[in-house]
């Protein structure tokens, strides 16, 4: 019996101390663009609540209503980027726009009839 409890204390142990620290390896930013580095691939972005980090952009790094690395632009507003640390420095597992008004790529009832109707001959 004293066996199965130390097991168990053992095993509840070892998954207590390593969640803080599988939850320490990610962090989310979000906040502006303060300067691209192509050559680098890298970004730095300014948080208002935590400041300006400089992240690294791999093949991996996911992009979500942005095209891709080529379109950060120094500027942008709302970017949002998780980030984890590797080699000392923060690298970009996501990078997306946030906000986007509850449509998320959906279609509007009226862009069925865009462009029906207006400047027509057929209409007069």
């Amino acid at each position: 019996m004293f066996k199965r409890s130390s097991v168990a204390l053992a095993a509840v142990a070892a998954l207590a101390a390593t969640a803080p620290a599988a939850s320490a390896q990610t962090r989310e930013y979000e906040g502006t663009i303060v300067s691209v580095n192509r050559e680098n691939r890298s970004f730095q972005i300014r948080d208002s609540e935590r400041g300006t980090i400089r992240v690294r952009v791999t093949r991996r790094t996911r992009f979500e209503r942005i095209n891709g690395f080529r379109s950060l632009r120094r500027g942008q507003r709302n970017i949002e980027t998780t980030v984890r640390r590797s080699n000392g420095r923060w690298v970009a597992l996501e990078v997306e726009r946030s906000g986007g008004g509850g449509e998320h790529g959906g279609r509007r009832d009226d862009d069925d009839h865009r462009g029906r109707g207006r400047g027509s001959d057929d209409d007069r």
